[in-house]
């Protein structure tokens, strides 16, 4: 967290905060219930982006991002529909926002720390262990010294990944130096869970109703800035060079609903 900065907690009552900024684009939707907070999708279409999303970091440069470990975010929430059914991609946690989605900054190389999903036809194998979409609990942070220094072999490397036993013998090294540590969630998306991340500073651990789901030797540093969503996105990354991005339709609505978000000292 930022020096001296005090816990938040948000129970959506009877709406958001001012703490957070809106993105609501295409056909998605924010709805306040009272007690809950409703990210819709409403019947999206391949052909337009649809995000509904609170973050804290709109209109900043990364530098002034707010998040540093060591601090925990504890989120209860759930989900419309189960891993598979739900379309696109959704979560909670914190990045560095490398894409411009919400502002004019420089590309960057990403970092996160995060509950994490992606549907079909998302593929980002990033985690030798771990699938590579479904409801994941994930480490990132390309801007690791040893990834900077092992891209530039990558011409040579990415090709080799395509045999079987080069992968498995090759990619964990690749992995390690990316800082990529990935566990699947195991519980239902649809019932009500509190997830929480204990973002460390050399350490994350991630848990789902007590129980411990990933414990990271990755973990980015800061500043990051917060995040959750629900959007019709997805992508193809994978160790063996095929790369991809495109929008999914979905026939009806879907939604992510949360009704408490604490983030406080580690």
């Amino acid at each position: 967290m930022v020096a001296g900065e005090r816990a938040i907690y948000e129970e959506f009552t009877p709406q958001p905060s001012g703490k957070w900024k809106r993105y609501v684009v295409g056909d998605a939707a924010l709805e306040a219930t009272g007690r809950t907070l409703l990210f819709i999708n409403n019947r999206t279409s391949a052909l337009r982006y649809t995000d509904a999303q609170i973050d804290d970091y709109q209109g900043l440069p990364r530098r002034s991002f707010r998040w540093r470990p060591p601090l925990k975010m504890t989120v209860r929430a759930r989900f419309s529909d189960e891993t598979g059914a739900l379309v696109g991609t959704a979560g909670f946690g914190f990045w560095n926002d490398p894409f411009f989605m919400t502002s004019r900054r420089m590309p960057a190389l990403p970092r996160a720390v995060w509950f994490f999903y992606s549907s079909p036809p998302s593929n980002m194998k990033l985690d030798l262990s771990a699938p590579g979409r479904g409801w994941k609990a994930a480490t990132l942070d390309a801007r690791r010294v040893s990834f900077l220094l092992l891209a530039p072999t990558a011409p040579v490397a990415v090709p080799l990944m395509n045999i079987g036993p080069l992968y498995r013998g090759l990619w964990p090294i690749a992995q390690r130096a990316i800082g990529v540590s990935e566990a699947t969630v195991q519980a239902s998306m649809t019932d009500w869970h509190t997830y929480v991340v204990e973002w460390g500073t050399k350490q994350a651990r991630f848990s789902v109703d007590g129980d411990l789901t990933l414990e990271s030797e990755s973990s980015p540093g800061g500043p990051l800035g917060f995040v959750m969503w629900l959007d019709n996105q997805y992508a193809v990354v994978t160790p063996w060079g095929r790369l991809g991005y495109g929008l999914l339709e979905s026939p009806g609505r879907q939604s992510m609903e949360v009704d408490t978000l604490a983030i406080e000292p580690g």
